[in-house]
């Protein structure tokens, strides 16, 4: 791509944003360099690569990234057979620890089976670590360079009886700055000189603990003198810390070595956690734009909508459909000027820059772009007085470098095509200009003032025009694309609102050729039907809107109403089946009675017995054709219910889940963190509209602020941590935070750690992610509870 497009539209900003969102320095730097691709294969790639990341960070967050050196100073070291330092080997391990957490990052997240990384699979896989070198740089240094005491058995030694010997100077001392002795010195300190113990004596007693003076103050009253009884003690000092020295040598020494072995394993790495940052940063820029994944065309055409300048102020940019290609390959933009024809332009040309990239694009879901071999463009005034140029000559000059390298894979942009010239030369070289650039078949946006070029947009084929609409009664732009619909200045109009004399104004119309009135007339002819399809279009669509509550309405009213008559027909149904359990238990005896009779003697008619049973099979009928009922037919579906379903508890008012089914009639119900044992006449089963509102009510209801937010867990021994973090979640569950923050600090990483797996057993957990790097990085983790 040319670089003289990226200037012109601004496209350097759109990267400098792009690394602002970056992390680690390598990543800034690509995201600086970045160049949009002028072949399918590269963009579509790209795209699914930042969808793959969007995604990620949608699902779970972002990944646990911080900053860390350029590894390839130290690479280059290793090459040569030097020795790395502390801080360099540190800056390895640092890379490898981010790389370990980044990969159990994205293997927690791929438990969502809607997460497809796919695109960034062969990164992941890039990740995998050497061991042997990072288990021994974990138990040798901290990401700072220091040198811990398990880097070897002998440095743990030497350490060891550093600080024996360094206690007993410091005791020994004691001695002299405490008790009699102290009389004798200038302070009650004990300090250091040429890295030996020493004490401030007084220059008259500079012989009274004999040994040898290392210092004197400015005034030469104080001597800093190492006691005879204690040089011993800072000899042994003396070649404890040599010998400490030598081993951390030695310990670096073998540690680069180690790594030597593993170089192309450390390229790997760093370069695989630098590309997966960049690609965050593109999906965390997309989220700050709200824009969306283009959707790449077959063919060279583009449909942008709602499309937005992304460098326009969000509340203030006016977003455009704009299309070409499809039913049109040239688009012929009119209007007044400061109407926002240039940004249109140039909206479109940045955001099919950006998504060449592989960047998403501030615009509506569904857009399309394509893939341009080249995008050129000729906007803005750039008259260069050195070359003695005018705005015209600079204009053609663009143009006609342009017409060396336009082909049928090119998008052009041209501002003002023709203007700078005499108005009658400069449409007619416009229109040839134009013809010679469709010949080539380039997709074509110019924006003009010349009416030939109206006439233009209507007379070729798959030409069209546009317009930007003006509002005459405020003499201000809408910034609004009108296709279909060429524009004219409205200068007449704009003169008369200023107050301009009827007659001036009337005479400059009659000055006008009958040829440009006539083009003036339709054009506001077809504003006019515009502007009333517009507006029939937004009635109609209130229409729509209402109606659509209204039913909505009625809806929620019949729900009720069904309600209430379940209740009522329950309620008669308990009284029914109430009433013929009584009487048939009645009647079953005094049957049982005539059957005794009938045997002992007694004369009973059997019609009798008939009668009195065809009374209950009639009672027994009736029950039935109950229970075919319409009505109680769809209520009782409402109540019939599974375990995971969402169900309103009428006598709470409140909404829950099934979580198991106790009986018959009887379920258990989760409102929250409270479980209800309930009979299917108490519940309503919701439909799938009312779980969402449910759900959202249920956790609008749950906010609490009682229980603090965070929990800071920094410079605790971890048993103590481990406790205070359950303690902590007791509280912050009574109290239904639905996100809380865990500050742990970098440090070893043996809090850290501990906390994750303690947010990976708890069932209250729904996710949890490290903060971003400006809120604290990998030394804080964000929970959110289920």
């Amino acid at each position: 791509m040319n670089h003289k497009i990226l200037d012109i539209l601004e496209y350097q900003e759109i990267s400098s944003r792009l690394a602002e969102q970056a992390v680690t320095a390598p990543a800034k730097s690509k995201a600086l360099n970045l160049q949009p691709a002028s072949d399918r294969e590269t963009v579509s790639r790209a795209l699914s690569e930042t969808k793959a990341l969007v995604d990620l960070d949608r699902i779970k967050g972002q990944l646990p990234l911080t900053d860390f050196q350029d590894v390839a100073p130290s690479l280059k070291r290793l090459k040569v057979k030097a020795d790395l330092n502390a801080l360099e080997l540190g800056n390895i391990l640092l890379i490898f620890t981010l790389a370990q957490e980044s990969s159990r990052f994205v293997e927690d997240a791929e438990e969502n089976e809607t997460l497809d990384l796919a695109a960034i699979e062969t990164l992941l896989e890039d990740l995998e670590l050497p061991d042997d070198l990072y288990r021994r740089l974990r138990t040798s240094l901290t990401y700072d360079g220091e040198v811990l005491d398990t880097a070897s058995a002998d440095l743990a030694r030497l350490r060891h009886g550093r600080l024996a010997t360094e206690a007993e100077i410091k005791e020994k001392m004691t001695a002299y700055t405490k008790g009699k002795n102290d009389q004798y010195l200038s302070e009650q300190i004990v300090t250091i000189r040429d890295d030996r113990y020493v004490i401030p004596v007084k220059q008259e007693y500079r012989y009274k603990f004999g040994g040898v003076v290392h210092d004197q103050s400015a005034s030469g009253q104080t001597l800093f003198v190492e006691p005879a009884a204690i040089l011993p003690l800072n000899n042994r000092l003396q070649n404890l810390l040599a010998e400490e020295r030598q081993e951390i040598h030695r310990v670096l020494h073998e540690l680069s070595l180690d790594a030597r072995e593993e170089m192309e394993a450390i390229k790997r790495v760093a370069a695989a956690l630098s590309e997966l940052d960049f690609l965050q940063a593109k999906a965390k820029l997309a989220k700050q734009m709200r824009a969306s994944q283009p959707v790449l065309a077959a063919d060279q055409s583009f449909k942008l909508l709602g499309a937005r300048h992304p460098l326009i102020d969000p509340d203030k940019v006016v977003a455009n459909d704009i299309a070409l290609g499809q039913d049109f390959d040239t688009i012929l933009i009119t209007g007044p000027n400061t109407g926002g024809k240039t940004i249109t332009l140039k909206t479109a040309g940045l955001l099919q820059l950006m998504a060449q990239s592989g960047l998403f694009i501030p615009a509506n879901e569904g857009s399309s772009v394509a893939v341009f071999d080249q995008i050129f463009a000729g906007i803005g005034d750039e008259q260069s007085i050195e070359q003695s140029l005018s705005t015209f000559s600079s204009h053609i000059n663009d143009i006609v470098a342009i017409m060396k390298r336009v082909s049928d894979q090119s998008l052009v942009l041209i501002d003002e095509i023709g203007a700078g010239t005499d108005p009658e030369e400069g449409a007619s070289l416009a229109i040839s200009i134009l013809d010679f650039f469709r010949k080539k078949g380039a997709k074509i946006i110019v924006t003009t003032h010349y009416p030939e070029l109206k006439l233009y947009g209507y007379n070729r084929e798959r030409t069209t025009n546009a317009s930007m609409e003006f509002d005459i009664k405020t003499l201000s732009p809408t910034y609004r694309l009108q296709m279909g619909i060429p524009g004219h200045s409205n200068a007449f109009a704009i003169a008369r609102r200023l107050g301009m004399r009827e007659d001036v104004v009337v005479g400059a119309e009659k000055l006008m050729s009958s040829d440009d009135s006539d083009i003036n007339h339709m054009i506001d002819e077809l504003n006019k039907q515009t502007k009333l399809a517009t507006e029939n279009k937004q009635k109609q669509q209130t229409s729509l809107d209402r109606a659509k509550q209204l039913e909505k309405k009625l809806q929620d009213a019949l729900d009720i109403y069904s309600q209430r008559v379940q209740k009522q027909l329950d309620f008669a149904l308990d009284q029914a089946n109430e009433i013929v359990a009584k009487k048939r238990k009645k009647a079953d005896k005094i049957i049982a009675e005539l059957e005794e009779a009938r045997k002992e003697g007694m004369q009973v008619k059997t019609n009798q017995l008939m009668d009195a049973k065809g009374e209950f099979n009639q009672l027994a009928k009736q029950e039935a054709n109950l229970a075919k009922n319409k009505v109680l037919q769809k209520e009782k579906k409402r109540h019939h219910v599974q375990v995971g379903d969402k169900v309103k508890v009428l006598s709470y008012g409140q909404t829950g889940t099934v979580t198991k089914k106790l009986g018959e009639h009887d379920y258990e119900v989760s409102l929250g963190r409270i479980k209800l044992k309930v009979t299917d006449r108490d519940i309503d089963k919701l439909a799938a509209g009312q779980k969402q509102q449910a759900q959202r009510r249920a956790t609008s209801a749950s906010r609490s602020s009682r229980a603090r937010s965070s929990l800071d867990l920094r410079g605790q021994r971890y048993e103590e941590a481990m406790v205070n973090l359950d303690r902590y979640f007791d509280t912050i569950l009574l109290s239904g935070l639905s996100t809380v923050t865990i500050i742990h600090g970098i440090g070893t990483g043996a809090i850290r750690q501990g906390v994750q797996q303690y947010l990976k057993r708890n069932k209250h957990v729904k996710a949890y992610s490290y903060a971003p790097a400006n809120e604290g990085g990998t030394g804080a983790t964000i929970v959110t509870l289920k």
